[in-house]
């Protein structure tokens, strides 16, 4: 959240670690990871009570959250070398 809005993102990151001992007789570590993202709702301003100071916002609620869609889809189809 900021001072603008009451309106926030957030993502999550959780690693799992285990060592184990292999049948080579070395340790080994296994390693997971689990991300969690919680996304804001998109600002309608005819469906919500926002005071008229507080619309301006809106655009910008609703273009950040096109432009996570977009990096959280990079991220996952493995193919992009950067993300925009």
């Amino acid at each position: 959240m900021n001072e603008h809005s009451s309106r926030s993102h957030a993502i999550f990151t959780i690693t799992i670690e285990c060592s184990e001992k292999g049948v080579d007789g070395n340790q080994h570590v296994r390693m997971g990871k689990l991300h969690l993202v919680d996304l804001a709702g998109s600002e309608r301003q005819g469906k919500t009570v926002a005071s008229l100071r507080r619309c301006p916002v809106a655009p910008k609620i609703n273009l950040s959250l096109s432009t996570l869609g977009n990096v959280i889809s990079a991220l996952v189809d493995g193919k992009s070398t950067h993300i925009l």
